[in-house]
């Protein structure tokens, strides 16, 4: 039997085939991706926007996507992690490609690796950015990973890049600090591009090395800024300014920086991809990104959100405490045991009454006992404390949402929150519609 006749047929054999090819689910370094993406001859004629940072990616790729549609342009994007389908990974004018469209690419890669032992996310990144060079598109918006400078994503030249939130997260790989974690964000920036920190503290790291390489820094508060009100918010950038926005409709107490960013890249790549003050409000009024402060309406109240760091859930409780008033929150919660989960645990239990704790199927994962065991520790002892509060475990996020819509009244609401698997866990039937029938 000859090795062509070998190799996977369909997208899930060869997502099985990429996990067994690396010895380490993470293992940073460039070199590997760098020769593979030579022998595959990758390369964009368009322009490439690469976007780094700790939280704020996904919302900037997505603002990023929905503006630039409605100007008009042809646009790929590549973002992670996916929540239900590895599809979702990749989107072509807005629509996700199918999996016979990846299958190809990733056997062009399995060609050219020879005996590079590329790991997951290095093979499936070469494979996506192969689709998008060979699409007819006039712009690509490419999400890094955990770091910047080792990141697969960095193999490519980006002709932008933008900066997001720094905070703690993935010490083992990118330091204990924010300026060590915003040296390793700043190797995405290149000599003479334009590099956009949305961050309104940065770590001066970043300043540093864009200063070193020679990068185009706009800094927000420098070269970029916005005001508003309750019904409205403005931008000014260096030269170009955009009154009278709506905010945008992805909810959360971050988007406007987010969007300051965009507004920002645009505006660096003004001369290659001009848009209109009509693209810019009308991208805002639509983009869309599942499981980022996603309120799903029912009875109870449903939040989906992604926040698996401290900061993140900062944001995410700030955000709760905007809604309004509930009877009671729920929270579905499970994380990965290398996160600060004591930071997480606490930043949350004054709003929670009762917690379901999920296992979730990776190695990675923190189980639920162990959860609820660390709840028990970190709770505070009398009124608001351990007997008040009600706390479960559960074996998967459906479960856990099943068990807290069973003790929920119509008027409360249900958080699932934390790691993508969590909210991926209970994404995977589709939305749900939550309709709560009794009334304690």
């Amino acid at each position: 039997m000859n090795a062509a006749a070998e190799l996977p047929t369909t997208l899930p054999d060869w997502l099985a085939r990429c996990e067994r090819l690396h010895p380490k689910e993470i293992d940073l370094t460039l070199e590997r991706s760098l020769r593979v993406k030579q022998r595959l001859g990758l390369r964009f004629d368009v322009p490439v926007i690469s976007v780094a940072g700790t939280n704020g990616k996904g919302s900037t790729c997505a603002m990023l996507e929905a503006i630039a549609l409605q100007a008009g342009y042809r646009v790929g994007l590549y973002s992670k992690p996916h929540l239900v389908h590895f599809e979702e990974r990749c989107r072509i004018n807005g629509a996700m490609v199918s999996a016979a469209e990846l299958v190809p690419h990733f056997e062009a890669v399995e060609r050219a690796r020879g005996d590079e032992a590329l790991t997951y996310f290095e093979f499936t990144t070469l494979a996506i950015a192969r689709l998008l060079s060979q699409s007819p598109l006039d712009l690509v918006i490419l999400e890094v990973g955990l770091g910047g400078r080792l990141d697969a994503v960095n193999a490519i030249d980006a002709d932008c890049a933008i900066i997001t939130s720094i905070d703690i997260d993935h010490v083992e790989y990118l330091g204990p600090d924010r300026e060590s974690i915003g040296r390793e964000k700043a190797g995405i920036m290149r000599a003479g591009k334009p590099v956009i920190v949305s961050d309104p503290v940065p770590p001066k790291s970043l300043a540093e090395q864009a200063a070193k390489l020679g990068a185009q820094l706009w800094q927000f508060g420098r070269d970029f800024n916005y005001s508003g009100d309750k019904r409205q918010w403005a931008w000014a950038g260096r030269e170009k300014r955009f009154n009278g926005l709506a905010y945008p409709a992805l909810r959360g107490a971050n988007q406007l920086l987010n969007a300051s960013g965009v507004l920002a890249a645009f505006e660096a790549l003004r001369d290659r991809l001009p848009i209109t003050a009509q693209a810019v409000r009308s991208g805002l009024a639509l983009v869309e990104l599942p499981g980022r402060f996603q309120i799903v309406p029912g009875q109870p109240t449903l939040v989906l959100d992604v926040a698996h760091n401290p900061h993140a859930v900062a944001t995410l409780a700030q955000n709760l405490d905007q809604m309004g008033f509930f009877p009671r929150t729920h929270a579905v919660f499970g994380g990965m045991h290398d996160k600060d989960l004591a930071a997480i645990v606490t930043r949350m239990a004054p709003l929670v009454d009762a917690w379901y704790f999920t296992d979730l199927p990776l190695p990675r994962a923190a189980r639920a006992a162990d959860l609820r065991e660390l709840h028990a520790k970190l709770a505070p002892r009398g009124p608001g404390g351990p007997s008040e509060v009600s706390v479960e475990c559960h074996p998967d996020p459906a479960d856990a949402l099943r068990a807290a819509l069973a003790q929920a009244d119509p008027a409360d609401r249900i958080v699932v929150f934390g790691s993508f698997y969590t909210v991926g866990g209970v994404l995977k039937e589709g939305l749900p519609r939550l309709h709560a029938t009794h009334t304690r």
